[in-house]
């Protein structure tokens, strides 16, 4: 018989292994597949933050951009990448992520919880890494066109 209970076992194993594994996935491939707020809002608008990072090693490139509101409130957020299906979806809920949420909020969104929510393989840190760099350069060019506002209004007075 070609089933003897090392094959069968075997089998078994390897079924449940490529299950497991293509569970792990679902939630890269759902934002691959379906990636949310990507495109581009207006880099010269003074409530518009954009974020521009790169990975060398690997080519990957990002660019996640982030709007505020009056009050301190990150009302939307987009992105385009281009790099492998990791890097779009960690750009993607990056953008799921920051919406709504406090400048200072926004900032402590780790790379770790992204690679956790998404189930990144080791391999595919880097990924989330450059997530969370372009969140927080997002940001900083946000600031960045707050302090220049501020600069010229004192020099009005």
């Amino acid at each position: 018989s070609p089933h003897t209970p090392c094959t069968t076992h075997l089998t078994k194993s390897l079924v449940f292994q490529s299950t497991f594994i293509m569970a792990l996935y679902r939630m890269v491939v759902d934002h691959y597949e379906n990636p949310r707020n990507v495109g581009s809002l207006d880099k010269n608008s003074k409530n518009v933050g954009t974020g521009l990072v790169g990975a060398p090693a690997c080519g990957d490139v990002m660019k996640l951009q982030i709007e505020v509101d009056e009050n301190g409130k990150i009302v939307d957020a987009r992105f385009k990448t281009f790099g492998c299906g990791s890097a779009i979806a960690s750009s993607s809920l990056a953008t799921e992520w920051v919406k709504g949420k406090s400048i200072d909020e926004a900032l402590k969104i780790k790379n770790t919880e992204i690679a956790k929510e998404l189930c990144l393989p080791p391999v595919k840190l880097h990924c989330s890494m450059l997530a969370e760099d372009a969140i927080k350069a997002a940001l900083a060019d946000y600031r960045l066109k707050q302090k220049d506002d501020e600069k010229v209004a004192e020099a009005r007075n």
